[in-house]
């Protein structure tokens, strides 16, 4: 699950770099970060070593889904907006929910530790690869995103109380976040406002 995801993320944060037009180095910045963001705030959570600070491996992945979005670009005019990055974007959510709820369990934690640490893990790094990108990190305002990984969490959690096996706890984890991500991709998908609940005024200008 975490090699899955360390290379879908590293391509995914790589192209949003591509489209912003960083340098090459930017690119590689802020496809690690995003690969590695969310799995490093787990380990320090949990009270670990970051895995990026043990492996050079870990890296190797890393570099590997920054190559995988320079070779897009040059075939792609929009990498970031391909169905190829999307679904990319929808397996290293899936694996990197699965791998927080797995290392949470092991942790010992409660269920909403389990539940926040898949989370964290999963949309942790796009958020600090926004910040990179001077914006407000999307999972707050837009799409629905790291919904799917609470989504996920929960389920990993729900199986676990089951007494479900290992294997099948974890894949249930991950067909459902690969699931409500595709799903909310394709029907456009989010989660309300204040403001569409009528609960607060809109903005000047909408």
């Amino acid at each position: 699950m975490n090699t899955v995801g360390l290379v879908a993320f590293a391509l995914v944060g790589a192209a949003k770099g591509i489209r912003e037009e960083f340098d090459v180095f930017g690119i590689g910045v802020v496809g690690l970060v995003t690969a590695f963001g969310g799995g490093t705030t787990r380990d320090v959570l949990v009270g670990r070593t970051p895995l990026a600070l043990q492996n050079l491996g870990e890296m190797g992945l890393g570099v590997l889904g920054v190559t995988l979005a320079l070779g897009l670009s040059v075939l792609l005019e929009s990498p970031d907006e391909h169905p190829i990055t999307l679904v990319a974007d929808a397996v290293g959510l899936a694996a990197f929910a699965t791998a927080g709820a797995i290392v949470a369990t092991e942790a010992g934690v409660n269920a909403f530790g389990i539940v926040t640490v898949a989370t964290i893990n999963a949309a942790g790094g796009g958020a600090y690869a926004d910040v990179l990108l001077d914006r407000s990190p999307f999972i707050l305002f837009d799409d629905f995103y790291a919904s799917c990984a609470v989504l996920g969490g929960t389920t990993y959690w729900l199986l676990t109380v089951l007494d479900t096996s290992a294997s099948l706890t974890a894949a249930g984890c991950a067909a459902m976040v690969v699931g409500t991500r595709l799903l909310a991709v394709n029907y456009g998908w989010e989660l309300p406002t204040a403001q569409m609940l009528g609960l607060a005024q809109k903005r000047v200008g909408e």
